[in-house]
């Protein structure tokens, strides 16, 4: 898994969720009220599903999931790790 695959298709489920705004891959999505905590939740059923992944607890930190950077991170990571 490539960082620029896993980032396409990490922003092409995150879109509708931005309000139509361009976010940077380091901007914290929750920070800017883009999204709420409930949606991590969302977040990680979809890297589960989308890169078929089980993420464990040593994933469900909040800093994989706030910013496409973290979210590109744990993917990369994990799948490398397969």
């Amino acid at each position: 898994m490539t960082h620029d695959d896993a980032r396409s298709r990490i922003r092409e489920f995150l879109n509708p969720h931005l309000a139509g705004q361009t976010v940077a891959d380091s901007d914290d999505i929750f920070a800017l009220g883009y999204v709420n905590s409930l949606f991590a939740m969302q977040l990680a059923l979809f890297v589960e599903k989308e890169f078929a992944l089980t993420l464990g607890p040593a994933d469900m930190d909040f800093d994989n999931f706030r910013t496409v950077e973290g979210l590109v991170r744990l993917v990369t990571s994990r799948t490398a790790a397969v």
